[in-house]
Parts: C-alpha cells; sequence; structure tokens
C-alpha cells in the first residue's frame, strides 16, 4: 500500500484491519473497450498489501484487466451508517495458486466447501485465474458519528 489519502478517515491498521475482516464483495473498476468503466462484484481476501480474487479465466474483467491492468476498487456496506475504503492499484492475472486462493475465498464466504455452491465452483477451479491487485492509492471514509445523530 504505497499511499494513504490525506484525507482518509482511519488509518493504514484500521484499513488493513477492515480488508482482512469485512466479509462482503468487493466492486472493482477496469476500464472498458469503450472507455467507460465495468464494474465487477468479486470475493476477496486480504493479504500482503494486496487484494485477491478468484475469477473464471474467460471472464469479462479478467480480459479488460488484461488489456488495461490499472484499476480501482471499493468495498463498503449497502446499509447505513456509510464508511468503507476505495482506492486504485495496478491487477495481475494469474493461474498458478488460483485454486488454493478459490477454496479459500469459499471457506471465508460460504464458511464449508460442503454446499452445491461450493461444489460447483470447485468442480470449474482448473478454469480460474486469481486477480492479484497492488494497491497503489487507499482511502476510507467514515460517515458513522453524523449518521447516528
Amino acid at each position: 500500500m504505497n499511499r494513504i489519502s490525506a484525507h482518509s478517515a482511519w488509518p493504514k491498521p484500521q484499513i488493513e484491519d477492515f480488508l482482512s475482516t469485512y466479509v462482503a464483495p468487493i466492486r472493482i473498476a477496469a476500464q472498458s473497450g469503450s472507455g467507460f468503466p465495468q464494474i465487477c462484484s468479486l470475493w476477496f481476501r486480504y493479504e500482503d498489501e494486496r487484494i485477491l480474487c478468484a475469477t473464471k479465466s474467460s471472464s469479462r474483467i479478467v480480459r479488460l484487466l488484461e488489456k488495461e491492468a490499472r484499476c480501482a476498487f471499493e468495498l463498503a456496506p449497502n446499509e447505513p451508517p456509510y464508511f468503507g475504503v476505495r482506492g486504485r492499484g495496478i491487477a495481475k492475472i494469474e493461474s498458478a495458486g488460483a485454486d488454493t486462493l478459490l477454496s479459500s475465498l469459499i471457506d471465508r464466504y460460504l464458511g464449508s466447501r460442503d454446499s452445491d455452491l461450493a461444489r460447483w465452483l470447485l468442480s470449474q477451479v482448473e478454469n480460474e485465474v486469481s486477480i492479484s491487485i497492488e494497491i497503489d492509492w487507499i482511502s476510507s471514509w467514515d460517515y458513522s458519528e453524523r449518521m447516528e445523530k
């Protein structure tokens, strides 16, 4: 994590704690061929100052990030009070380790590999790739105090 905004509501340790513990899909924006951003929600985990996602190698987000690795992301709840993190980074697509990453994401989001969805995802693992986003800039916002009044 190279740069934290001077206007960030949270310091680096709080941002990292949020990224490590908050379980919801992260929204990733990539530039489409038309020049407009394309947003995709993916399961993720935060590790070694990187955002790690797994998805199908044929997915649109992978094709876009292969053409233009610069991307943006946001993680925040949909319900008040509003808080979260957003940032920018450089994405790297790799097939090595995608199977292990997918298994860890299934554990994180589903709690078990013993469901129809988990079994289906794992049956397709040979088609998975990992998206690793090296964070270039990040910021947080937290409107909790003003929304509680």
